[in-house]
């Protein structure tokens, strides 16, 4: 997310870290630069407007341009306007009502509002330890409601048994009922979409609000639709009344002005976060964070919570364990990309640490995504126990059978095996050097940024 923003940002203050002084001229050419960088990504015209005015009045003070770092002191600024654009403070699901509690999910069709209802019934059920029923009002497109039930499934949470020939508001009303008499605390209203805003889809929407009073009306919204986004907010809002916005799809989306956009023009929160096609990609909204990711700064709080959520701890005490011996081999490099995997992706992580947007465009430059992760997964699963303790022992026709096995090339089983040999003396070098030894002799290779945060001790 924010790829093209981020590096349109990142060049502009650049410049401006690299001057010892600045003008005021200095200042309004970057802030036209920023300008042009948040209109290009997407970001509504009022907002920009506004958030330019702030920072300007703010970074053109004596005390700024007279300070010891007037280019790192803009750059604060800049990611203080961000945040309190973007909220300020993380809002939590309201479920302080008498159970079960409504929480209403409105969308458009195609937003990703039903897969939404399921993450946020999984996020509940195993976060907070909540009794959550699901039920489907949607009875317009063909196979809704046996979607919503196969969701229920995968995610161990209870889905309204499917009645024929009910209304939307008949749904809702029974699905309430089973609430009370079940003992259950949350009731997810999934309710139909369109493919566009209608007057009929509101009226049937604003009917079932009336009829279970919802202490949540959540919209799901496609952040890779850009200002479409933001209208659909607007217009839900007016005619049903919203408390809270869920963007989906931000792990696609390179320009990110509709989450730079929607608190700012609707008032309303951004409260959850869509990562990712799977049942557990859901983040809440740190308006803080995203700041730092949109401006290069990072999300390391983020990343180790995603690492502590998804990393077993065992196993990875197993493998620190075997590093320290120097006994690293290609099962543990395989567990190592499953748990990569977990946390996002290669390209999950490193949108999460500080400066790397360059390096993200060298990884792409040379094919290495996800995809490829995957791949030299299948590579090591195609191969026999005693191959993967002993690498020694593929030769060019086990590597041919791998490669058929695995359905890649035996260049692919090549290169996987030249990347995992050069991990393998990395680690013997460490075992040998000890740890400070071994971060030193790396310090002149890293480029700048790179050194692990508190540098050598």
């Amino acid at each position: 997310m924010f790829e093209g923003l981020t590096g349109r940002l990142g060049d502009i203050f650049t410049k401006l870290r690299g001057r010892g002084a600045l003008s005021e001229d200095d200042v309004v050419a970057a802030l036209r630069e920023v300008r042009i960088a948040l209109l290009e990504a997407d970001v509504a015209l009022p907002v920009v407007k506004d958030f330019i005015a702030k920072v300007r009045e703010r970074a053109v003070g004596h005390d700024v341009l007279r300070s010891i770092t007037p280019g790192q002191q803009v750059i604060k600024i800049v990611h203080d306007c961000l945040v309190e654009m973007l909220g300020e403070a993380n809002e939590t699901l309201n479920l302080n009502a008498v159970p079960p509690v409504p929480i209403l999910m409105v969308g458009l069709q195609g937003s990703g509002k039903t897969t939404t209802t399921g993450k946020i019934a999984k996020r509940l059920l195993e976060r907070e330890n909540k009794r959550v029923l699901m039920a489907s009002l949607d009875v317009h497109r063909p196979a809704a409601q046996e979607q919503l039930r196969v969701l229920g499934e995968q995610a161990n949470v209870p889905t309204l048994p499917i009645v024929p020939g009910e209304t939307p508001v008949q749904i809702a009303q029974r699905a309430m009922r089973v609430g009370r008499a079940e003992g259950y605390d949350v009731v997810m209203l999934d309710t139909a979409g369109r493919l566009a805003i209608d007057d009929v889809l509101m009226a049937e929407v604003a009917a079932v609000r009336d009829a279970t009073n919802p202490v949540e009306t959540l919209l799901v919204a496609d952040a890779m639709t850009g200002q479409d986004a933001v209208n659909v907010a607007k217009a839900f809002d007016e005619k049903v009344g919203l408390t809270g916005i869920v963007l989906t799809r931000i792990d696609g989306d390179a320009r990110g002005g509709a989450a730079l956009s929607m608190r700012a023009v609707t008032g309303k929160p951004i409260k959850l976060l869509g990562v990712g096609e799977r049942l557990d990609a859901l983040e809440p909204f740190h308006p803080e964070r995203l700041a730092g990711r949109v401006l290069g700064m990072g999300d390391v709080v983020s990343l180790v919570e995603r690492a502590a959520e998804n990393i077993d701890r065992e196993e990875a005490e197993k493998l620190a364990k075997k590093l320290e011996k120097g006994s690293f081999d290609l099962d543990d490099f395989a567990s190592q990309l499953k748990q990569m995997g977990k946390m996002g992706g290669l390209g999950g992580i490193m949108g999460m640490l500080p400066g790397m947007g360059k390096i993200k465009d060298q990884l792409k430059n040379a094919n290495i995504d996800d995809k490829m992760l995957l791949r030299q997964q299948a590579i090591i699963s195609s191969m026999t126990r005693l191959e993967r303790k002993n690498t020694k022992l593929l030769n060019g026709s086990r590597r041919r059978r791998i490669a058929l096995g695995s359905g890649t090339d035996v260049a692919d089983v090549n290169r996987l095996l030249k990347q995992f040999l050069q991990m393998q003396d990395m680690m013997k070098k460490m075992q040998k050097m000890g740890k400070k030894g071994f971060m030193r002799s790396l310090a002149g290779k890293l480029p700048p940024g790179m050194m692990p945060p508190g540098g050598l001790r």
